[in-house]
Protein backbone atom coordinates (compact mmCIF):
# COMPACT_ATOMS: atom_id res chain seq x y z
CA UNK A 1 0.00 0.00 0.00
CA UNK A 2 1.23 3.49 -0.73
CA UNK A 3 1.54 6.16 1.95
CA UNK A 4 -1.41 8.10 0.48
CA UNK A 5 -3.75 5.10 0.56
CA UNK A 6 -2.69 4.20 4.06
CA UNK A 7 -3.38 7.73 5.39
CA UNK A 8 -6.82 7.95 3.76
CA UNK A 9 -7.75 4.46 4.89
CA UNK A 10 -6.71 5.01 8.49
CA UNK A 11 -8.41 8.41 8.64
CA UNK A 12 -11.70 6.97 7.37
CA UNK A 13 -11.56 4.09 9.83
CA UNK A 14 -10.78 6.41 12.75
CA UNK A 15 -13.73 8.80 12.41
CA UNK A 16 -16.69 7.40 14.34
CA UNK A 17 -18.97 10.05 15.84
CA UNK A 18 -21.27 9.10 18.68
CA UNK A 19 -24.55 8.51 16.85
CA UNK A 20 -26.62 8.68 20.04
CA UNK A 21 -25.17 12.10 20.83
CA UNK A 22 -25.78 13.24 17.25
CA UNK A 23 -29.41 12.08 17.39
CA UNK A 24 -29.98 13.85 20.71
CA UNK A 25 -28.42 17.02 19.35
CA UNK A 26 -30.61 16.88 16.25
CA UNK A 27 -33.72 16.31 18.38
CA UNK A 28 -32.86 19.24 20.65
CA UNK A 29 -32.21 21.46 17.63
CA UNK A 30 -35.62 20.54 16.21
CA UNK A 31 -37.28 21.20 19.56
CA UNK A 32 -35.50 24.54 19.82
CA UNK A 33 -36.66 25.49 16.32
CA UNK A 34 -40.26 24.72 17.30
CA UNK A 35 -39.93 26.86 20.44
CA UNK A 36 -38.53 29.72 18.37
CA UNK A 37 -41.36 29.40 15.83
CA UNK A 38 -43.96 29.40 18.61
CA UNK A 39 -42.39 32.47 20.21
CA UNK A 40 -42.29 34.31 16.89
CA UNK A 41 -45.94 33.47 16.29
CA UNK A 42 -46.87 34.82 19.72
CA UNK A 43 -44.98 38.07 19.08
CA UNK A 44 -46.62 38.46 15.67
CA UNK A 45 -50.08 37.82 17.06
CA UNK A 46 -49.54 40.30 19.88
CA UNK A 47 -48.39 43.00 17.46
CA UNK A 48 -51.28 42.33 15.08
CA UNK A 49 -53.87 42.57 17.87
CA UNK A 50 -52.32 45.78 19.24
CA UNK A 51 -52.18 47.30 15.75
CA UNK A 52 -55.78 46.41 15.08
CA UNK A 53 -56.93 47.99 18.35
CA UNK A 54 -54.89 51.11 17.58
CA UNK A 55 -56.37 51.50 14.09
CA UNK A 56 -59.89 50.96 15.45
CA UNK A 57 -59.34 53.84 17.89
CA UNK A 58 -58.85 56.32 15.01
CA UNK A 59 -61.69 58.74 14.31
CA UNK A 60 -61.38 58.25 10.55
CA UNK A 61 -61.10 54.68 9.23
CA UNK A 62 -58.08 53.94 7.02
CA UNK A 63 -60.30 53.11 4.03
CA UNK A 64 -61.95 56.51 4.22
CA UNK A 65 -58.56 58.21 4.52
CA UNK A 66 -57.31 56.30 1.49
CA UNK A 67 -60.39 57.21 -0.56
CA UNK A 68 -60.04 60.87 0.39
CA UNK A 69 -56.33 60.94 -0.48
CA UNK A 70 -56.99 59.17 -3.79
CA UNK A 71 -59.69 61.72 -4.67
CA UNK A 72 -57.30 64.59 -3.81
CA UNK A 73 -54.55 63.07 -5.96
CA UNK A 74 -56.98 62.58 -8.82
CA UNK A 75 -58.17 66.19 -8.65
CA UNK A 76 -54.56 67.42 -8.52
CA UNK A 77 -53.75 65.33 -11.57
CA UNK A 78 -56.73 66.70 -13.47
CA UNK A 79 -55.80 70.28 -12.50
CA UNK A 80 -52.23 69.69 -13.67
CA UNK A 81 -53.46 68.21 -16.94
CA UNK A 82 -55.79 71.17 -17.55
CA UNK A 83 -52.99 73.64 -16.76
CA UNK A 84 -50.67 71.82 -19.17
CA UNK A 85 -53.25 71.87 -21.96
CA UNK A 86 -54.14 75.53 -21.54
CA UNK A 87 -50.51 76.63 -21.70
CA UNK A 88 -48.87 79.48 -19.82
CA UNK A 89 -51.13 82.30 -18.72
CA UNK A 90 -50.24 85.75 -20.01
CA UNK A 91 -51.06 88.69 -17.72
Amino acid sequence: MSAMQMTNSSAAEGFHPNTRLLAMGAAMTGLGAMVVAAGAAMVGLSLAVAGRRWVQSWETPPTEMAQRTFAQARMAGLAGRDAWRSGPSVN
